[in-house]
């Protein structure tokens, strides 16, 4: 059992603006919870259960709508322990189990299977998300109020999309009915069909299979418009694509209960890093253009896109060393999140304050949680050195997945220290 942390000393936190305050503060925790903040240098000696912050920042706990944590499963490319530490390493204090694994969660025991195994093997919550339909192949809806009581927070489909707008909409209204939250990843399989790469000119140019925004976008808007007539609270997941953020930002005007995600590597790489036919950047949705970049990049800064996800699909070698097509979909990006989102910030292209409410007050809100550092909070946070860096290599990471987006380049920020509900779940070194 990880030990229980009673205070952190000599940390410093954001502003609402995102600025960096001058004055050091002290957290003093009781049990799981914030007991108080103190704004004013700490005489307090960092020993046991005192952990000293000094020069470093301290930011709510990252919550991550889209995980996968490959248990139940073979093993081979992961597991609820691997996976989980790897995301305290990231600052995650919270993950959302997508429902994907071997069996599919799509029944009570294995939602069960998967707390229990939590419970014992991680020290981060687990979150998990049940299957939308039976075995995930988009035709029977999965019994989703059976799955809630069995502890299920939301209902995906994970990358495959339900068979046709009937079901849709069924699902929709069922969901409503209960008051259940969809997440979807929108795709237009009959569009989509066998591409895995952006339709545009660098697919042209490589001879790959392409993928044509209308795939999603077509998705998008028949999702609005179902879950503006039923009234369900929809959460799409994973966007691609600039013209998506757009028809959102549409439907919010509207009064839709619509909220969306984007994963990291939307935003900080496009269909060129295919180039070189490297198949760490075979992921689904596919990257596409800068201009579809920029816009996404847009949406968070602006609020319309409400969360930025890892998409962590950890993969063993076997499974990336193949041409493109046919290589397993997915990077292993959980530990790497927060330092590429530093990276946009010190571009100029991302707020540092956009960035932190995308993976803290954002995904809170889609799934009805609080977060933040206040007192009777439930102590959830991490201690980021942001002028330290780190290099993405198999010696430095903790998840079985070692097909990381950068792995070559000096990674910004360093994280020193992952508490969850007052307990620390990583410490560096």
């Amino acid at each position: 059992m990880n030990p229980y942390i009673s205070r952190i000393i000599n940390g410093r936190m954001l502003s609402a603006t995102g600025d960096l305050l001058e004055e050091t503060i002290s957290l003093g925790i009781a049990g799981e919870r914030v007991a108080e903040i103190n704004r004013a240098p700490d005489s307090a000696v960092a020993g046991d259960g005192v952990l000293d912050a000094r020069g470093a920042l301290i930011l709510p706990g990252f919550i991550d709508l889209s995980c996968n944590l490959r248990e139940p499963g073979n093993g081979q490319k992961g597991n609820i322990q691997s996976e989980t530490l790897a995301a305290a390493h990231g600052g995650f204090t919270t993950v959302c189990a997508s429902p994907d694994t071997s069996p599919v969660n799509d029944s009570g025991a294995v939602t069960h299977l998967i707390r229990d195994t939590a419970r014992v093997r991680s020290g981060i919550r687990v979150l998990p998300l049940g299957a939308a339909t039976r075995s995930l192949e988009g035709e029977l809806l999965s019994d989703m109020v059976g799955l809630k009581t069995a502890g299920c927070v939301a209902f995906s489909n994970g990358s495959r999309p339900l068979a046709n707008a009937r079901i849709l909409r069924r699902c929709m209204a069922y969901a409503q009915t209960f008051g259940l939250t969809l997440m979807l990843q929108p795709v237009n399989q009959a569009l989509a069909a066998d591409g895995y790469a952006h339709d545009g000119p660098v697919a042209a140019r490589l001879g790959l299979l392409g993928v044509p925004e209308v795939a999603e976008t077509a998705a998008v808007m028949e999702m609005l418009l179902l879950a503006e007539e039923t009234g369900v609270r929809l959460h799409l997941g994973q966007l691609s694509c600039g013209r998506s953020v757009a028809m959102i930002a549409e439907a919010k005007a509207r009064g839709v209960a619509v909220t969306a995600d984007v994963a990291m590597h939307q935003l900080m790489f496009t269909d060129e890093a295919l180039s070189g036919f490297d198949s760490r950047y075979h992921v689904v949705p596919p990257l596409r253009s800068e201009a579809d970049r920029k816009a996404l990049l847009a949406g968070v800064e602006s609020g319309i896109i409400d969360a930025i996800v890892s998409q962590h699909r950890p993969d063993d070698s076997a499974s990336k060393l193949a041409p493109v097509g046919v290589t397993a979909a997915g990077m292993s990006t959980v530990e790497s999140v927060f330092s590429m989102g530093l990276m946009l910030v010190q571009r100029g292209e991302l707020s540092l304050a956009a960035l932190v409410r995308g993976l803290t007050r954002g995904p809170a809100a889609v799934l009805g949680l609080s977060s933040g550092l206040d007192v009777g909070a439930l102590a959830d946070f991490s201690v980021w050195n942001l002028d330290e860096v780190w290099l993405a290599t198999p010696e430095a990471l903790r998840s079985r997945g070692l097909h990381v987006p950068i792995a070559a380049a000096p990674l910004a920020g360093v994280n020193h220290h992952t508490v969850c509900g007052g307990r620390l779940a990583w410490s560096r070194g």
